[in-house]
């Protein structure tokens, strides 16, 4: 890192101002979630957040949890398992993950999901209307607005309900140490002042390292001219904690990219637009890709077309379904959203050759895969069309500190750290070593279980 006020940094053991049980470093799902845990098996708790209020990358996402063997699926007709969902993960990810990691996370989703619903009173529902890729079953879990924001209002609510402690405007730059032992951490205040924090326990929940272009560079150079969509104080920390303290990193290739998100509105357009039927063309009004593969893979292949975007082409009855998100209502408040009667009028309100597009959709076939590999299912597009502009964004990074399954963080020797923790976007998450490997939800995915987990130590 070249900015050296934003070094991470490890110092021996000094004399602390006050100490806490378990610390816990960042207030998004993970933190809050790590924090519901500890505080329910008798810890005292105390959670860090560098910004005015808890959000985090969670408040950018559409805030959905996949999870296999739920009632909620139960409910839904769903036949579903966490052996099922595991094998999901590993097919996505080739085979790259470690599989005790994969187990873990799939066997603790639908535990996970009940509990915050039972205990917690939030209101999961599955989202049983459209299908995500890699997902052999529809096992998304979401609340009412499908919205990140409101998962994070809902924890930070329950964190208060239980009396939790949530302090903001800390940063925590400096961790303390006694050979593998964290004994505290130095947080500065919004006021530039410093306070110097005891723990017997440290989670780290504090995201990734996408809002650090030089290590985005360093790791993954080819997505590092994307658009920023994630939280901006995902600045890597952990990456640079681990390097000082010994501690293994894994797959600091890894990341989700998203290739439909609206330029230049910066609003995410949920890939149910594409799931459902549509498709994507470049300038030029041409199809380049299989979009099926999903919309990770999808941000390396908008920014390598014609000035880094693309047009996402789909119908009103398309429409329908993805205005059950909150971003696609704004999008269309915005007026991002162009709607035409026919093809060729969609394409002069999108500045496209009216041939080239009327061809590519009529190049969809409905019962062979397509020269890309595609299949399609379900009605063809018909009148009145849709259409937004795109371009590809990186979302959050995937790699980060090796942990155990009960995200305990492991040293360079495989042995592990005897108080330190990680989770969500700071520990490994289960996406394999590129892009590709990202199965829908795999972020909260990590965030939510492995944050129960860490929390309950």
């Amino acid at each position: 890192m070249t900015d050296r006020e934003t070094e991470p940094q490890v110092l021996p053991s000094q004399e602390t101002d006050f100490d806490a049980g378990t610390l816990i470093i960042g207030a998004g799902a993970c933190g809050m979630v790590a924090a519901l845990a500890a505080h329910e098996a008798g810890q005292d708790v105390l959670v860090l957040e560098a910004d005015a209020t808890p959000s985090g990358s969670t408040a950018l996402s559409a805030g959905l949890i996949p999870a296999a063997g739920t009632r909620f699926q139960e409910q839904a007709g769903i036949d579903d398992t966490p052996a099922i969902f595991a094998a999901d993960i590993q097919a996505k990810a080739k085979a790259e993950n470690d599989l005790p990691l994969v187990d873990a996370l799939a066997q603790g989703a639908a535990p996970a999901i009940e509990w915050l619903a039972d205990r917690y009173g939030l209101p999961f529902s599955l989202v049983d209307d459209f299908d995500y890729p890699g997902h052999s079953r529809r096992r998304m879990h979401g609340l009412a607005s499908r919205s990140g924001r409101e998962l994070v209002d809902r924890l930070r609510s329950a964190c208060e309900n239980e009396g939790i402690d949530i302090v903001c405007r800390r940063r925590v730059r400096t961790l303390l140490a006694e050979g593998r032992k964290i004994t505290g951490v130095i947080a500065t205040r919004g006021d530039g002042g410093e306070e110097r924090i005891g723990c017997k326990r440290l989670i780290l929940a504090c995201n990734g390292f996408g809002g650090n272009r030089e290590l985005v560079r360093t790791y993954m150079p080819e997505i590092a001219g994307a658009v920023w969509f994630g939280h901006e104080g995902n600045r890597g920390e952990a990456v640079g904690w681990a390097e000082q303290l010994g501690a293994a990193t894994r797959h600091l290739g890894a990341y989700q990219g998203h290739g439909n998100v609206a330029h230049p509105n910066g609003i995410l357009i949920t890939w149910a637009v594409i799931t459902e039927g549509g498709v994507q063309v470049n300038a030029d009004g041409l199809r380049f890709w299989d979009e099926s593969q999903g919309y990770s893979e999808a941000a390396r292949q908008v920014l390598a077309q014609p000035g880094g975007i693309a047009w996402t082409i789909f119908d009103n009855r398309i429409a329908d379904i993805a205005r059950q998100f909150a971003d696609f209502k704004e999008a269309e408040a915005q007026g991002a959203i162009r709607h035409a009667a026919t093809v060729a009028e969609l394409a002069s309100i999108c500045g496209l050759d009216p041939d080239k597009l009327i061809a590519s959709l009529s190049a969809i076939p409905r019962d062979t895969a397509d020269r890309f590999g595609r299949r399609f299912s379900g009605p063809p597009l018909e009148p009145p069309y849709c259409a937004v502009k795109v371009t590809g964004a990186l979302f959050h990074t995937q790699g980060g500190l090796d942990v155990a399954p009960n995200g305990q963080v492991l040293a360079t020797d495989g042995s592990r750290f005897p108080n330190l923790f990680a989770a969500g976007g700071a520990a490994c998450g289960v996406s394999g070593s590129g892009d590709s490997g990202y199965l829908s939800g795999n972020g909260l995915l990590s965030a939510v279980v492995l944050g129960r987990a860490v929390g309950t130590g």
